[in-house]
């Protein structure tokens, strides 16, 4: 394994970018604006197992295609970006009911949250490119452990701090809206808060250059 200095600067490094706001943390803050915070918990389980995806695909070089062919990981962030938006317009869709059908309500958005995060962080070529430009700085090519054993480690204590970076947005908005779940009008103006992220999160994603 990597030396006690270097395991050093993987975790503060990697501290350090799970915990600057970025798409996953927006996307589960505004699955919990929109729907609660049991679904934005759900849809934190879903972008940390999606991220798995990515952690693989690093230990199997997969990440390496999308830097040798730009085409196709401009199409895999399109595909993406334009997933981002239409979770955003759904959510200014959606109809708000009274009160007595909250719990059903957010039992079936929870499940649909948990899903739509998968696809969401398995669409998403950057956190692929970020494991691929991140890990091999900690991996020990001489080390008694192979390569991409040294891969799937690191990218899975990545993929768990990241992931705590997410829970603990998700407590922060659910602590914000706490008290403001009691009216339609109220629930109403937050899913159009949500909607809002996932479509401006969507079309920066589309218009950046790299």
């Amino acid at each position: 394994m990597p030396s006690t200095e270097l395991l050093i600067a993987f975790f503060a490094t990697t501290a350090i970018f799970a915990y600057i706001p970025g798409p996953a943390m927006l996307y589960a803050a505004a699955q919990t604006m929109a729907r609660g915070r049991w679904s934005g918990l759900t849809a934190a389980l879903g972008i940390h197992l999606g991220g798995y995806v990515h952690v693989f695909a690093a230990a199997a070089g997969l990440s390496v295609l999308f830097h040798a062919v730009p085409p196709l990981y401009m199409a895999v962030k399109l595909i993406g970006a334009l997933y981002l938006v239409w979770l955003g317009v759904s959510l200014f869709r959606k109809r708000v009911e009274g009160d007595t059908a909250l719990p059903m309500i957010e039992r079936k958005s929870a499940r649909r949250a948990f899903f739509e995060s998968i696809a969401v962080e398995v669409l998403n070529p950057k956190t692929a490119i970020f494991f691929m430009a991140f890990l091999p700085q900690f991996i020990d090519a001489s080390a008694a452990f192979p390569i991409w054993l040294q891969f799937v480690a690191l990218g899975t204590i990545v993929n768990l701090m990241f992931s705590s970076a997410d829970v603990v947005c998700v407590f922060l908005a659910g602590a914000v809206i706490g008290r403001l779940r009691r009216s339609s009008r109220a629930q109403r103006l937050m899913q159009r808060a949500g909607g809002a992220v996932l479509v401006g999160l969507g079309v920066h994603v589309a218009l950046q250059k790299s």
